[in-house]
């Protein structure tokens, strides 16, 4: 017997209006949109697994099982881009010491810095400063 394993191929988002979603993701990480299938949409694959929406008829209900976490050398300055493309900043995790963010469908996501940082015992990151907020870059 040889040894087997899956790969992650593509990460499917349901989502109620996958246009808006994958517009969203498309300028967040900077894919085009290459495929409109059926009820998909999809977007040029990058570097890791390829990235779906599927429509469906039911908005999110509850907290994400599974979420994003997307790197830039500056958190707070894609904290604002997140913010100009119709996202939010959702305040209630800040004392976890992670930047989580929301998509327009509210689908929960973490910026964190390329480099390394430190978590703590409980798994708190430390690279917010006081307030809960990104620090910007000097």
């Amino acid at each position: 017997m040889t040894d087997s394993h899956l790969d992650i191929k593509d990460l499917i988002i349901d989502c109620v209006d996958p246009e808006r979603l994958a517009s969203f993701w498309s300028q967040l990480l900077g894919r085009p949109i290459t495929a409109r299938i059926g009820p998909y949409v999809w977007l040029a694959r990058g570097n890791g697994p390829g990235v779906g929406f599927q429509k469906v008829t039911e908005p999110r209900a509850g907290k994400n099982r599974i979420h994003f976490d997307v790197a830039s050398p500056d958190p707070a300055a894609e904290q604002e881009r997140v913010e100009a493309l119709g996202g939010r900043l959702l305040e209630q995790y800040a004392a976890g010491g992670f930047l989580v963010m929301a998509d327009p469908e509210d689908n929960e996501f973490c910026i964190i810095p390329q480099g390394s940082f430190e978590l703590d015992d409980d798994g708190r990151a430390s690279y917010l400063d006081d307030n809960g907020t990104s620090p910007r870059s000097a």
